[in-house]
C-alpha cells in the first residue's frame, strides 16, 4: 500500500513525524508532501494564481509552498509518478478538528482532496489541554491511529466519504475507547475579534476564540462529547453537502 501523508501545520510540525510513524505501521511505502509554511485555517483553498515551489527535504519527503490541497494534488499527480497513492493521511494536527473546525481546517481539506481524487482518506488530529498545549499527548494518536485505519480500510470507506479521527487530550492508558460520532456544534459566541495597535498607533486585528466556549455541555453522540469523555472520536464526513430534507421542501416551493 502506497501512502501519501500531508498536513496543514507545515513540513517541520511534530505531528507530521507522528503521522509518518502511523503510516509506517501500515506500510513501508510512505511519502510525505506537506506545506512549506503553516497553513492552519486555510480550509480547501487551491493555489490558482501563484506558482507552486517544490523542495525535496529528503527521499520521499517534500515541501510545497502552497496549501494542503495543493500538496495532495502535487503528490498524487506529480511527485509519486504514474503509480499514485492508495491512501491519503492528513495530520496529525496539533489540536482537535471537530464541530465547525471541519469547515475551516486545512487538515480536513487535505483528506477531502484525497476523497475527491477517489482515494480512501483520513484526517487525524490530536487534542491538547491548556496544560499540554506545548506537548500534546501524541502517544494517544500513535497507539490508536494505526488500528483505526486498518479496521476502517478493512470494512471499506464509502465513495465520497472522508474519515475524521480526533484523539482526546489524555495519555493512551486514560483513553476510554473509540466512539463513532456525528459532527457537533459549538456555542455561536466562540469567535472574537482582538483589536491591537502597532508601533505607529494604527489598528490591526486578530481573529480569536473564546475559551469559555469549551465550558458548554456538548450534545451526546457528537465529536465534542466523545473527546470530553476521553474517547477517540471517529466521524465519517460526506463530500456531498446537499440538504436532502430542505431540498424536498424547496422543490414544493420553487418547483
Amino acid at each position: 500500500m502506497r501512502i501519501l501523508c500531508t498536513n496543514d501545520d507545515g513540513i517541520h510540525a511534530p505531528g507530521l513525524k507522528v503521522m509518518d510513524e502511523i503510516a509506517r505501521a501500515l506500510s513501508d511505502d510512505v511519502w510525505l508532501v506537506a506545506p512549506e509554511l503553516d497553513q492552519s485555517g486555510v480550509s480547501h483553498s487551491l493555489s490558482l494564481n501563484d506558482p507552486l515551489r517544490l523542495r525535496e527535504v529528503s527521499p520521499r519527503h517534500f515541501a510545497i509552498r502552497g496549501t494542503p490541497t495543493d500538496c495532495v494534488i502535487m503528490g498524487s499527480k506529480h511527485i509519486l509518478g504514474e503509480k499514485g497513492p492508495d491512501l491519503v493521511l492528513s495530520g496529525v494536527n496539533k489540536g482537535r478538528n471537530v464541530a465547525e473546525d471541519v469547515v475551516y481546517s486545512g487538515t480536513i481539506a487535505g483528506a477531502l482532496e484525497g476523497t475527491i481524487l477517489g482515494l480512501p482518506s483520513f484526517a487525524l488530529s490530536q487534542e491538547f489541554s491548556l496544560a499540554t498545549r506545548n506537548s500534546p499527548p501524541w502517544e494517544s494518536a500513535l497507539k490508536f491511529g494505526p488500528q483505526i485505519i486498518r479496521k476502517v480500510l478493512a470494512a471499506g470507506v464509502p465513495k465520497n466519504t472522508v474519515i475524521n479521527v480526533n484523539f482526546p487530550a489524555c495519555a493512551p492508558d486514560e483513553v476510554q475507547g473509540i466512539r463513532v460520532t456525528r459532527q457537533g456544534k459549538r456555542n455561536l459566541g466562540f469567535l472574537k475579534i482582538d483589536e491591537r495597535r502597532d508601533g505607529r498607533g494604527n489598528p490591526y486585528f486578530w481573529i480569536g476564540f473564546e475559551r469559555a466556549a469549551g465550558l458548554d455541555t456538548p450534545d451526546e453522540g457528537t465529536d465534542l462529547a466523545a473527546l470530553a469523555a476521553h474517547y477517540v472520536s471517529v466521524t465519517p464526513l460526506r463530500l456531498d453537502r446537499t440538504d436532502e430534507a430542505f431540498s424536498g421542501a424547496l422543490n414544493g416551493i420553487l418547483g
